[in-house]
């Protein structure tokens, strides 16, 4: 017996425990099954269970379990990222904490704390994940900074390198003055803020007048090289050919024409300042101007600044500002809403930088990446973010690969004292080669240094598909063999190009073939007010407090009842509400089932059709389910699944075959009962996998070493249609007169006469024990005409006559019946006019066209009753 209620807590420690002592997903090469394999996204081992892992590794569970289930040989891959930005900066604040500057430690001193760092923090989001039941291969757990992986990256980049499509050279990159770290531009966030332009006049150098330019960062105008204006623009024509005075620094530069220059923009006049803006970038070296960088590393005003030195970059524009005004030189100062470049890891805000770094040239590389996903060899859920994909896959740019930190894997590069890059393995190796195609071999291993950057995070997460099987320095393994191409990937649509993309070209490059087969992109998940969930806004629960609370199940549930792919979750606590319900509802069932004393009596018919009944309706939801799962609608088929257990199971068909109060059920009924309980929780298991594991080991005896983990997924039986459509109409039946009885106030315990019209006797004749258990009617008596001052109502092209003699308001029940005809006329026109419509017949599938025949004809009978009924009630 199973207690009498639901308490998670005391059943989801003891069976994960189960789970993981018997190895339920362990999983390793098996050809007699199929694979199938999902990679997970690795957390950052500075990461906490969040939401949005919350919503992500349950839909990576449920695609597993019911994988699993199927007979497949299902893998899931845990493991974590090295996270270079944030890691090395938890690792700096730590040491902080300690009187530790990290510029007082070599390079291996810093590594060992961050590896005390990562050792004693890194693994907590993957303990917390089995909390939520998460049924990853543990022992396959993998460290993106583990040896082989780490080497993995290091290959793949003397790879790229020797391909020659690993360049280094001054690009301007975003850089990130608080992490002193070059960024991609797919870690650089845009955040909507309202900022200043201000107008600061330019003397013209020699003659009197000047010109006005507007801009939003006064601090660089000691960096300026040229003022540009566009040379069809009438209002400067007298400016051609000549120079300007930079205000305070009294430097002059010259005015330049371009069309690049937009004249109904601002002033019409643009400074250009090379160093700190990409399109000034591009606008200098068109017309080769000098490029004079004035921010250092940190962000602060260096020398070549020569004002407001060493002052931080706002506090110099707070200074200069300040400065222009009392010169004279400042117009007038604006509020607009602008867009800010930020850092995605220390928020910092971007600075655009000249700066030596490593590239990876994107464009040749890319072109597998994009037709396949475009061709839909590789399908993404929901298919609208196709042209999100293609915008930015068509319009690459060199990925900026190198870091300037310590924590992360090592570019492979070494350089002799003269500058002559040797880029290998290993310094040893790299050593050989200079030593034999440079013919350098007086050289020793002191003679090199190493270059003091790391490579990207996502440089080493994009080969993530292939290293977790050990497929790059293996490239002939078992494991790889088996389960790569890994299936479906569950992530989240903002780094669909930061890694999605990129480990699709990495699957091209490495292994010729693509690393997934369906990318499924959840949504972001959001508090009621549509805000994104965070820490910061403080609108976020504590997913463990959730899990505390509600249980797992109810949590898992309650994320997946309204979070379809692509789309956002608008969080409310009344959504895992809800699933928790639906636990108890189960439990509930479950004991009311098991509470039952089943003996030899016979089974009455009844009872063998409400079988049958359910039977056909778990038949069409396995169909519906696997159908949805098949378009990766994973909240639709949990609905389905709710629907059948709650309304189906619980609400119908219990009600239907639970005997009398303390009688006995027949054994024939009982046992169909459980073996349909036991399908329901095989169904429902990759959903909620503790309560159904609790209740499948309580249905029957197990061994010791069974569990519904490895029980069969259920398998479709044959859909009678016919009898779906009869129980249909009885369940309507049964509602009209429930609901005549409450509006008429009538005590359940009263049996209602009941008097059937109908041109199919038989269809009635063998539901009529459900029809009067069910809705407590005398025994049914079949007419063919009116029952003359009864109730009536119509179900499909048949009417019902409730015969309460003399107990009816007839005011009330005419203008009712007048009510309803009116609806129905409606109806009926509307159905009309689409039959009516040609393009519809003969666009519409035929099943379709005939359901609206089949409403056309069950309206004009409500019709005729209900014109028949108002007519008997007008006597």
């Amino acid at each position: 017996m199973i207690s009498k209620t639901y308490a998670p807590q005391d059943i989801e420690a003891k069976w994960y425990k189960y789970w993981l002592d018997n190895k339920f997903f362990a999983s390793k090469p098996n050809p007699d099954k199929e694979p199938y394999s999902i990679v997970i996204p690795p957390p950052n081992v500075t990461g906490v269970l969040h939401m949005g892992h919350m919503l992500n590794n349950t839909i990576q569970d449920v695609l597993i379990r019911k994988a699993r289930m199927e007979g497949k040989e299902a893998c899931w891959v845990p493991g974590t990222d090295h996270a270079s930005i944030a890691t090395e900066a938890k690792v700096v604040a730590m040491l902080k904490e300690r009187g530790i500057e990290k510029k007082d430690l070599t390079r291996d001193e810093f590594l060992a704390y961050a590896m005390e760092w990562k050792d004693k923090y890194g693994g907590i989001i993957l303990e917390q994940l089995k909390k939520l039941g998460a049924s990853c291969d543990w022992d396959r757990t993998r460290f993106t900074m583990e040896p082989s992986l780490y080497q993995a990256v290091i290959d793949t980049f003397v790879r790229l390198y020797e391909k020659g499509k690993i360049y280094r050279g001054v690009r301007m990159v975003n850089w990130d003055p608080q992490g002193k770290t070059a960024l991609s531009d797919e870690e650089v966030i845009d955040k909507d803020v309202q900022a200043k332009l201000y107008y600061i006049t330019y003397n013209v150098v020699g003659e009197e007048g000047s010109l006005t330019i507007a801009t939003s960062r006064p601090e660089t105008i000691m960096a300026d090289s040229a003022v540009c204006i566009n040379p069809n623009d009438e209002r400067y024509t007298h400016l051609h050919g000549k120079t300007v005075m930079i205000p305070l620094l009294g430097r002059a530069i010259p005015v330049i024409l371009d069309e690049y220059v937009t004249m109904d923009f601002g002033t019409g006049c643009l400074k250009v300042t090379p160093a700190h803006d990409l399109n000034d970038y591009e606008l200098g070296l068109k017309h080769k101007l000098p490029v004079i960088d004035i921010l250092d590393d940190a962000g602060f005003l260096n020398e070549k600044a020569v004002l407001f030195v060493g002052q931080d970059r706002f506090a110099a524009r707070r200074n200069i500002v300040k400065e222009l005004e009392e010169a004279g030189h400042l117009v007038k100062v604006e509020e607009y809403k602008s867009i800010v470049k930020t850092s995605e890891r220390t928020g910092a805000v971007i600075e655009p930088k000249l700066s030596l770094q490593w590239f990876l040239e994107m464009k040749e590389i890319s072109l597998p990446a994009l037709e396949n996903v475009m061709n839909d060899n590789i399908k993404l859920y929901p298919p609208k973010f196709k042209n999100m994909y293609s915008s930015w896959m068509e319009n690459v740019r060199d990925w900026c690969i190198s870091r300037q930190l310590w924590w992360g894997q090592q570019i492979p590069a070494y350089y002799l004292q003269d500058g002559t890059v040797i880029v290998a393995k290993s310094k040893r190796e790299a050593l050989r080669k200079a030593q034999h195609e440079l013919q350098l071999f007086a050289l020793t291993e002191e003679d090199l240094t190493q270059d003091p950057d790391v490579l990207d995070t996502w440089f080493s997460s994009w080969l993530w598909p292939i290293s977790v099987f050990d497929g790059i320095e293996n490239p002939d393994n078992e494991d790889i063999k088996y389960y790569y191409p890994t299936n479906d990937l569950v992530t989240a649509p903002e780094i669909l190009f930061f890694w999605v993309a990129r480990m699709i070209i990495a699957g091209y490059e490495w292994r010729g073939e693509l690393p997934f087969r369906n990318v499924y992109l959840t949504g972001i998940v959001r508090d009621k007010l549509g805000r994104k969930m965070s820490k910061s806004l403080g609108n976020s629960p504590d997913p463990l407090d959730l899990i505390a609370q509600y249980g797992a199940d109810g949590v898992r549930t309650g994320m997946l009842f309204s979070s379809p792919a692509g789309n956002d979750l608008m969080f409310d606590e009344k959504l895992v509400e809800q699933g928790r319900n639906f636990c108890n509802k189960v439990w509930n069932a479950y004991r009311l089932v098991e509470g039952w004393n089943a003996t030899d009596i016979s089974q009455p018919q009844e009872n063998s059709l409400a079988i049958q009944w359910l039977e056909s309706r778990l038949n069409q939801t396995i169909i519906d389910v696997q159908e949805h799962f098949v378009k990766f609608r994973i909240s639709d088929a949990l609905l389905s699944i709710y629907n059948l257990i709650w309304d189906d199971f619980c609400g119908k068909y219990l009600e239907m075959i639970k005997p009398a109060y303390e009688q006995p059920i027949d054994k024939a009924t009982f046992e169909a009962t459980i073996t349909l309980f036991e399908k329901l929780m095989c169904l429902a298991h990759p959903y909620m996998p503790f309560i159904t594991e609790e209740i499948w080991q309580a249905i029957s005896q197990r061994g010791e070493t069974e569990s519904i983990c490895r029980a069969s997924y259920p398998i479709a039986g044959e859909v009678n249609a016919q009898l779906l459509g009869d129980f249909d109409a009885l369940f309507t039946i049964v509602t009209k007169i429930r609901e005549t009885r409450n509006a008429k106030q009538l005590s359940p315990k009263t049996a209602l006469p009941l008097s059937i019209k109908t041109d199919d006797k038989a269809r009635y004749q063998t539901l009529e024990g459900i029809i009067q258990k069910l809705a407590n009617t005398e025994t049914i008596e079949y007419v063919s005409d009116k029952v003359e001052g009864a109730l009536s109502f119509v179900v499909k092209a048949d009417e019902f006559f409730i015969n309460l003699a003399g107990e009816i308001d007839v005011e009330a029940e005419l203008a009712n019946a007048q009510k309803e005809l009116e609806y129905n006329l409606g109806f009926k026109k509307s159905t009309e006019a689409k039959l009516a419509n040609e393009r519809f017949v003969a666009n519409a599938k035929p099943e379709l066209v005939e359901r609206e025949r089949q409403k056309l004809a069950d309206a004009e009978s409500k019709i005729k009753a209900l014109e028949e009924m108002i007519a008997s009630l007008s006597k």
